[in-house]
């Protein structure tokens, strides 16, 4: 009778599982099953996202087709949500769904989603920027809303996600020829607080260039329908509502008692592998790294790729795992919408159509990288 085969399940195809699935059929080699599960046939690329709310990109330029890669390469593809992991019994379990993902080795990159519980009430006009498809709605819905009139767009946050929105909003309905929405970005006490002063001058002078109202009288408390409801209870109408306030990981790992860190996070040593589980691994968003936090964008997930993808092999192949490093400094550069851009890294600050320009060559050249596999 023969062995039987052992298995990696893959929870997610996001940043930090590209280098995995582009060699997936190495582990189909040595006699591996590979599983993908994901709620999407694809995965879009977040850093390209508000572009794509701008119109700068088609759905299909930022996306991974993960489905026919998973299983051109030899893989089985689960279209569905991850809900809940048995460490004990090695299972993975689907939301709405009694079938059960048997694994040797089990590797997350399950991602972050923007909290909601500022959200009181439910409104087909309130939008948030994960999942990403969420963007592509609320791209039809503002031009079909400033096709007839004037509408407002209120973006709540101060970070870059919230900025981003906000310029590429303008962009949307300039190059449309719809009626220029009202855009307010509503930034709390201290806009853009944690970047480097530089950048915060120069993204608060692009956005009220753009006719973009920062307001900063108070944190948002609650958004109900069509109304949000500041600390200082002020009160601001909107047709349309982003709230972009950050994100925070799955909740999966909560759910499955696994051990996290302060932010929900599953915990992951050096090697990137759960503080108590060997065989489970993650990467991106959805990690807390204990030797050092780690800030939630994409370019520790890309770090992460070729880590990750060797101890996983290294995991099933019994062999020692790699430390993780996550390197020093790491680029910054925001699109803002029209062309305009942000780039700061070391001492090197700049803003303008030079810094957009470097955002999208480095976007196009990582996204078509994974595309041609």
């Amino acid at each position: 009778m023969t062995e039987q085969a052992k298995k990696l399940v893959l929870i997610g195809g996001g940043h930090a599982h590209m280098v995995t699935l582009a060699k997936l059929e190495t582990f189909v080699a040595k006699g591996y099953a590979v599983t993908v599960i994901q709620p999407s046939e694809y995965h879009y690329y977040s850093g390209m996202g508000p572009g794509m709310l701008g119109g700068t990109y088609r759905p299909e330029d930022i996306r991974f087709a993960t489905r026919r890669l998973v299983e051109e390469k030899g893989g089985t593809f689960i279209l569905g949500k991850a809900y809940r992991i048995d460490p004990h019994k090695q299972l993975v379990f689907l939301e709405e769904s009694k079938e059960e993902i048997p694994y040797d080795v089990l590797s997350c990159n399950a991602g972050s989603y923007v909290p909601r519980e500022m959200i009181k009430g439910e409104s087909q006009d309130i939008f948030t920027a994960k999942p990403i498809e969420e963007l592509l709605v609320a791209r039809k819905r503002i031009l079909e809303l400033a096709a007839a009139r004037e509408i407002t767009v209120a973006v709540v946050g101060s970070g870059p996600s919230s900025i981003e929105i906000a310029g590429n909003i303008h962009q949307l309905c300039q190059q449309q020829g719809s009626h220029m929405p009202k855009i307010q970005l509503f930034g709390g006490r201290n806009f853009m607080s944690g970047r480097p002063d530089k950048v915060r001058k120069l993204a608060r002078t692009i956005l009220v260039g753009k006719g973009i109202e920062i307001i900063e009288a108070g944190y948002v408390q609650q958004i109900e329908r069509n109304h949000l409801l500041l600390e200082n209870g002020e009160s601001y109408p909107a047709d349309v509502i982003f709230p972009a306030v950050g994100v925070k990981p799955s909740k999966i790992f909560a759910r499955s008692g696994l051990p996290i860190g302060p932010d929900g996070g599953l915990l992951v040593d050096e090697f990137l592998r759960s503080s108590r589980y060997e065989n489970i691994f993650g990467g991106g968003d959805c990690i807390h790294f204990v030797p050092q936090p780690l800030d939630k964008v994409g370019v520790y997930a890309v770090r992460q790729n070729n880590v990750l993808y060797g101890n996983l092999m290294a995991s099933l192949d019994g062999k020692n795992p790699e430390k993780f490093i996550p390197g020093g400094k790491y680029l910054l550069i925001y699109n803002l919408g029209d062309g305009d851009g942000i780039l700061s890294k070391w001492f090197v600050t700049f803003s303008g159509k030079l810094a957009f320009y470097i955002k999208d060559r480095i976007d196009r050249k990582f996204i078509e990288t994974f595309q041609r596999h």
